[in-house]
């Protein structure tokens, strides 16, 4: 025991009304040593010394569980981050609200031409997006048997077993790759934008 832990172990002896610890004894002068300690104890034969107790341990606070996020929240500001890109780069939120029944045509196209040019952006920025069944449109095709229904939708009169002829009328899109950027905590993912205000303008 050092003398750090020793000092400290007699201080709270003397504080609770103890007799100091026979181990203090050679740091005390003679005269304080009679007052301090007890007259030694005779042993009775075959009388075991009874052993030091063992430390308590410490009331230390539990850790507190680290905070999990459901997949379904994750899901959620995973999408509502994707929309807030593709309003920042093509405004394409503002262009989802906004009234177009009081613009010509031109007006209209003009606009979707700045928007097409952002979203684009976003789309070659985040995603590799690839055909599910490249082809051009109108080019015969052939689903073959087992096919996924996920994948590949059948219109117009369907009957019988797969593997199934016809017209490819959309080729369908499928997401390869994803390089979204990871989502920082404590961000209110609806704030899709937000609110500009100009001062002394």
């Amino acid at each position: 025991m050092t003398r750090f832990v020793l000092a400290f172990s007699c201080f709270f002896r003397l504080l609770f009304g103890a007799k100091l610890s026979p181990k203090a004894a050679k740091y005390l002068p003679e005269e304080a040593l009679r007052a301090a300690l007890p007259p030694a104890p005779k042993e009775k034969e075959g009388e075991k010394r009874a052993e030091k107790a063992e430390p308590k341990p410490e009331n230390k606070p539990e850790p507190r569980p680290a905070k999990t996020v459901s997949a379904a929240a994750q899901q959620t500001q995973g999408a509502l981050a994707l929309l807030a890109l593709f309003q920042r780069e093509g405004r394409l939120v503002d262009f989802l609200r906004e009234s177009l029944d009081d613009y010509e045509d031109a007006d209209i196209g003009a606009a979707v031409r700045d928007i097409h040019r952002g979203a684009s952006k976003v789309l070659d920025d985040y995603l590799t997006i690839e055909p599910v069944m490249p082809g051009d449109e109108d080019d015969a095709v052939t689903v073959p048997k087992g096919f996924d229904p996920g994948e590949v939708r059948l219109i117009g009169e369907v009957s019988g077993d797969p593997p199934f002829k016809g017209a490819l009328r959309h080729h369908g899109w499928r997401v390869a790759a994803t390089r979204l950027p990871k989502l920082s905590e404590g961000v209110d993912r609806r704030v899709l934008a937000p609110a500009e205000v100009e001062i002394g303008g």
